[in-house]
């Protein structure tokens, strides 16, 4: 059931759409069924707790980036942990073994210095190392793991073979937004490079970046490569980690319309913000795709839309629509629920969006609002 923006009173505001949610997560749980793979959910991209009741229906867990993340993984799921960083931190890493299942080294150094203490205090867990397979397709460098002098992971040439007789697992991730044909020249060069490795321990983690849910990605595709590689290494247990995958065209960010400007084009000021709001249209950069809405002069009626706060460049783009736009009329942004308000900031003391669920009885429920509490909390 489409959403009734009428119901919709207060803005801006993120929606969620369960059934759309539902959608994706019955894609995943196919492809966890047909090749044996473990999913779980990466908080970095999507980490609207509200949902984890549908979210852990079908995936084992969460894969986090340190303490807190960790941390809301334990506390609304309560499935499976497991958490990496770059590097952790002596005063964080016994609350991180308690909390996880397994834990994700980014460097041989960082697991000998820590594979003790997190043993002693979780004998269970699982300890992992993540892997650089020098191999990425990554559009952007901002999002490219296997960049030139990333920090993200071991190569080869810096992998220690004193780490194999503590490991349970390899870890790599290089992919961004990319189809199973990218996944494929992923796996080769980290067989090439790690596949004698591979033997040595229980599991191997193919990352994120996996973009299973965009349609037109191959899904029967996908499966065949899990099952191909399970059956090579002696049906190893393989994790994948999707964020953007969830809730890939799960929801909207709904803007209102403040103010309309004429400085040589007509802008309209909206009560949203790409700064603060919708940071990777400025980062990735991509243009947001608006309800409704065409590129310019596309349609009759082209506007500027923009943000709400005085960074000169916080705008989303030039949009045409069929009929002039009005003060109140509210703008719809199309898939803004990963890597949104994960991102969110109160740049300027711009109100946080509320948050909100469009259930499949066809109900909105708003389930967070920001206040000014928000803005001074994070402030001192």
């Amino acid at each position: 059931m489409e959403i009734d923006f009428n119901v919709v009173k207060q803005t801006p505001m993120y929606i969620c759409e369960i059934e759309k949610l539902e959608k994706n997560l019955l894609i995943l749980n196919r492809v966890q069924e047909e090749s044996g793979a473990s999913i779980i959910l990466a908080l970095k991209g999507f980490a609207m707790h509200a949902t984890f009741p549908y979210v852990g229906a079908y995936l084992h867990g969460c894969t986090a980036s340190g303490l807190h993340e960790a941390t809301l993984a334990r506390e609304m799921m309560n499935k499976e942990v497991h958490t990496y960083s770059p590097a952790f931190k002596d005063d964080e890493i016994e609350e991180i073994a308690e909390l996880s299942d397994d834990i994700v080294f980014n460097s041989p150094a960082q697991l000998f210095k820590y594979k003790d203490i997190v043993k002693k205090v979780n004998p269970y867990i699982n300890i992992s190392l993540r892997i650089n397979p020098e191999c990425s397709e990554s559009p952007v460098d901002l999002y490219n793991p296997c960049a030139l002098h990333s920090r993200l992971g071991t190569t080869k040439a810096n992998f220690d073979e004193e780490v194999l007789e503590h490991l349970d697992g390899l870890n790599f991730h290089a992919l961004c937004e990319q189809g199973v044909d990218a996944l494929e020249k992923v796996l080769q060069a980290f067989e090439e490079n790690f596949g004698e490795y591979i033997a040595k321990v229980n599991y191997i983690n193919f990352g994120g970046g996996h973009h299973i849910t965009k349609e037109g990605y191959d899904v029967d595709r996908l499966i065949e490569v899990i099952k191909d590689f399970r059956q090579r290494h002696n049906n190893i247990e393989v994790y994948l980690e999707p964020g953007e995958a969830v809730a890939w065209e799960t929801g909207v960010l709904v803007s209102r319309v403040l103010d309309i400007v004429d400085n040589g084009m007509k802008v309209a000021i909206l009560d949203s913000s790409a700064e603060a709001h919708m940071p990777d249209t400025l980062a990735m950069p991509y243009r947001a795709e608006v309800r409704g809405a065409g590129k310019a002069n596309e349609k009759a009626f082209t506007y500027k839309l923009g943000g709400n706060t005085c960074l000169a460049g916080d705008i989303m783009g030039d949009y045409s629509f069929d009929k002039e736009l009005s003060i109140g009329d509210k703008i719809i942004f199309e898939d803004q629920i990963h890597y949104t308000f994960v991102k969110n900031t109160t740049f300027n003391g711009i109100k946080l969006p509320s948050l909100a669920l469009w259930t499949k009885k066809g109900e909105l429920q708003v389930v967070k609002d920001f206040t000014y509490d928000e803005y001074k909390r994070r402030l001192s």
